[in-house]
């Protein structure tokens, strides 16, 4: 008789111009002692970023590196990270950021959430208000931006644009990932969204979310108004029978 498959996650982690920071989230992933792959999605980032992964990989059967030709954005990245671990039997997937501002000390905590529920969500406001370092004003626009985009859909959590999160790979087989349209900080509000409309359930699990220590933040104007839009978009569609 065949022993009993382990369960596997991968921890997708795009990355551009994040040589600064790579290589520690990396051996901080790993430092879980669990049963997770990793897998950096770069896009041509011009400061080596995916070097530094391939330094890693040496020896290393868990990491792997997907490169890209060029910068084509976070929900694309995570896109292609999303169909490459379904390719290959992921149980769990996860969502990460490069940018140290996502602890890997939480990875336990989402991946034993998973155990018995389809998405577990990292979330910076379902026990008050967790972030560091951030300024007022940037603080204030993420808590809003959350209580907006709550309201127009109607999603049931807290911090529908965290980026740090895990889904059941039976998640990422009933979305039709080929017609997500978001790519910033709307991407995660529309994959939890749709998520949430198949009738998949979320949890959100209590986080500390820390400013990233060092490189640049990609927040803009261009997303910033991505979101504003697409949450009616997603409501709109949703009406019609058309998401």
């Amino acid at each position: 008789m065949n022993a009993e498959r382990r369960e596997r996650g991968l921890v997708i982690i795009p990355t551009y111009n994040e040589a600064d920071n790579i290589q520690r989230v990396i051996r901080g992933v790993f430092d879980q002692a669990l049963p997770l792959d990793i897998l950096v999605v770069d896009d041509a980032s011009p400061d080596g970023t995916a070097d530094l992964v391939r330094e890693l990989m040496d020896g290393e059967n868990h990491l792997h590196l997907e490169t890209r030709t060029a910068k084509l954005g976070l929900g694309s990245a995570y896109i292609h990270g999303m169909k490459w671990a379904l390719e290959r039997d992921y149980d769990y997937i996860f969502e990460m950021d490069a940018d140290l501002s996502h602890d890997p000390r939480y990875l336990p905590d989402l991946f034993w959430v998973l155990k018995d529920n389809d998405i577990a969500l990292g979330s910076r406001y379902v026990q008050g208000v967790n972030v560091v370092n951030w300024p007022m004003s940037r603080l204030i626009l993420s808590w809003l931006a959350n209580i907006y985009a709550r309201l127009v859909t109607g999603l049931p959590v807290h911090d529908s644009t965290s980026g740090f999160k895990g889904f059941h790979r039976e998640v990422l087989e009933q979305i039709d990932l080929d017609r997500v349209l978001s790519d910033g900080y709307a991407f995660q509000i529309e994959m939890v969204y749709r998520a949430w409309k198949l009738g998949f359930q979320v949890r959100e699990v209590s986080i500390t979310f820390v400013e990233r220590r060092s490189g640049i933040s990609k927040m803009s104007k261009g997303v910033i108004w991505e979101a504003v839009w697409m949450v009616w978009y997603l409501r709109i569609s949703s009406f019609l029978g058309r998401l």
